[in-house]
């Protein structure tokens, strides 16, 4: 018997890092996926097509396995297979999709018939080895898909499309690890409580506004706040040379407007833009250098089934 599971990538579209200390951020499942098998097997195994078996990388794939098997007391060896659409490092949320779809083929496998939120429960145990002390909100938008605005504690809200959209995603090649970018808001805090609560506010609120501007199709204004957010971003710290050159880029192509997505440091950059200079902009991005796609949202959560 074997079990298949499928979870999109994603992107942040606004309110990154503020979310893990409580603030409302906007984030969108992306059509790239990461595809996991689950067969029976003599000993336990994970296999990868990024990581050689004994990678490190592969130590959160356990953390979740284990978990699945103490919790629902599911301790028949299996063996876990990867591959992935999905660079590490790029802010697309690779172990988040991982991790999905780890738990979610380990469901279907061992029928479990777990629901989306245990799924995101699940693969938490897996995020936390990556990342130390992550939101949420990457599993949540890979497990449920669509557009979705995300806080700490609340329920995820899903924002309704007028429509299909198109975002640009355009990666640095430039790898970051994002405990590290974590820890580097969390200090900015600590430095500055007052101003980082009132800045922390007002993300949350222009999170919540972004949400309506996409829903609404007024990108435009949509891009005056991406803007917005980069700026808040970078005053923590979390941007740089390389990435606010691609800002700067992406909007002289012909973007509404720009912004880091994810932890910073490196990793991706967005934008959105009117739909005729979608393609020259790819294009534009990609001579430079800089791998770029175009990818339309919402796109379906994580999925499975037996084969």
């Amino acid at each position: 018997m074997k079990a298949v599971a499928e979870a999109p990538s994603k992107v942040i579209i606004t309110g990154e890092h503020f979310v893990v200390h409580g603030a409302w951020a906007l984030a969108a499942a992306l059509p790239r996926k990461v595809r996991v098998e689950v067969t029976t097997s003599t000993s336990p195994s994970v296999r990868s097509d990024k990581f050689g078996p004994k990678s490190p990388e592969l130590a959160p794939v356990r953390t979740v396995v284990e978990e699945v098997g103490r919790e629902y007391s599911a301790r028949a060896p299996v063996s876990v297979s990867i591959v992935s659409q999905v660079p590490g490092g790029a802010g697309l949320g690779s172990s988040a999709s991982t991790m999905v779809a780890v738990a979610s083929a380990l469901s279907r496998f061992h029928s479990l018939g777990l629901g989306t939120d245990d799924i995101v429960r699940l693969s938490m145990a897996g995020e936390r080895d990556v990342h130390g002390m992550p939101s949420g909100i990457d599993p949540t938008v890979c497990a449920y898909g669509g557009v979705i605005l995300y806080r700490p504690g609340s329920a995820p809200r899903r924002v309704s499309l007028k429509g299909r959209r198109t975002v640009i995603v355009s990666y640095s090649g430039v790898k970051r690890a994002t405990k590290g970018q974590i820890g580097r808001v969390s200090q900015t805090k600590e430095k500055h409580p007052g101003l980082f609560t009132r800045l922390s506010q007002a993300v949350s609120g222009l999170s919540v506004e972004a949400g309506e501007k996409l829903a609404g199709g007024e990108l435009k204004a949509l891009g005056n706040l991406l803007a917005l957010d980069h700026a808040a971003l970078d005053s923590m710290g979390v941007s740089n040379e390389t990435l606010d050159s691609m800002v700067d880029l992406m909007t002289s192509l012909g973007c509404y407007g720009a912004k880091l997505t994810g932890a910073g440091g490196g990793g991706s950059v967005i934008g959105f833009a009117p739909e005729a200079k979608e393609k020259s902009i790819v294009s534009g991005l990609s001579a430079r250098g800089f791998e770029t796609f175009a990818a339309r949202i919402p796109t379906e959560g994580v999925k499975s089934w037996l084969e």
